[in-house]
């Protein structure tokens, strides 16, 4: 399951792409339109601009917008940044590989193989979604 802030951070990038290249978005305005907590939004596009899919102006007009065309957003990336790892065991991780503390021998863990079919699934479905999916 996701976490509530990935939620909120899918619904607050819904609005900023239904909005691209219209100008900056207040995070008001945001939090207000999909009834996120704003000191919580706040840190959220924060967070996502600090990684580079937002950008933010300082002043009247100010706020939040999209870097990157909604189209090129996928919701594997933004679950990536806000929540880590979208595979169920560190494992099997492609951008967050660890080895896992209870296994002997990775290559003969029956368990691995399914988390691998897991993540999979799971990856087909997050990497072919966009922003642009929210506003169709």
């Amino acid at each position: 399951m996701i976490s509530k802030k990935a939620k909120y951070a899918l619904k607050a990038l819904k609005v900023l792409a239904r909005e691209y290249e219209k100008g900056p978005l207040l995070i008001s305005n945001i939090a207000e339109s999909e009834n996120i907590p704003k000191k919580f939004l706040e840190a959220i596009l924060l967070e996502l601009r600090n990684h580079g899919l937002l950008q933010s102006q300082k002043g009247k007009g100010g706020g939040y917008y999209l870097r990157i065309p909604p189209d090129q957003v996928s919701f594997a990336k933004i679950i990536r940044i806000i929540d880590g790892p979208i595979s169920p065991t560190l494992c099997v991780s492609l951008h967050f590989y660890g080895k896992c503390d209870d296994c002997g021998d990775e290559e003969s863990c029956s368990l691995r193989n399914v988390m691998e079919k897991w993540r999979d699934a799971n990856l087909a479905v997050l990497e072919a979604n966009t922003l642009m999916d929210l506003v169709k």
